[in-house]
């Protein structure tokens, strides 16, 4: 397909090589010259367009507020990472300090203790971020939703 085939044109003629649909010449059955119900018709175009748009800004401020909760989570996970190697090196640098067995029993089982703990408060975190991020991705559909629906009433 040649690059003039791809481009949109202003009259709508041609998209992708194929002709735009022109719905306004499409005659609805039980219309004909009835001006009353053509006005009916438009309305309820009008009303399925608004709709429509409604949905969309929904979806916009979902995305939106998806992403800045993903990247929220992501910098907890680089941060707890971050906060766990650290744990680690520093158990490390203190085994190797040790002089005798009981010392690295008594590191290791303080360590694990720890890691334990510290590996619960970081699920609990990651739970509550997993958490607003569904309730911050559900609300503005929820909201535009209702609002579509009282509109259409």
């Amino acid at each position: 397909m040649s690059e003039s085939e791809m481009k949109v044109t202003l009259n709508g003629t041609n998209v992708f090589g194929m002709p735009l649909l022109d719905f306004s010449k499409i005659a609805l059955p039980g219309i004909g010259g009835n001006e009353q119900a053509l006005a009916r018709a438009r309305e309820g175009f009008e009303k399925i367009r608004a709709a429509s748009e409604g949905m969309t800004e929904a979806l916009r401020e979902t995305y939106s507020g998806n992403a800045r909760s993903a990247t929220d989570y992501g910098l907890k996970v680089f941060e707890i990472s971050n906060a766990n190697t650290a744990s680690a090196l520093d158990f490390l640098i203190h085994l190797c300090g040790s002089k005798s067995a009981t010392d690295v029993f008594t590191l290791s089982a303080a360590q694990t203790r720890k890691a334990f703990d510290t590996a619960s408060d970081q699920n609990r975190e990651l739970w509550a971020l997993a958490q607003k991020v569904a309730t911050e991705t559900g609300e503005p559909i929820r909201k535009h939703f209702t609002k579509v629906l009282h509109q259409a009433d």
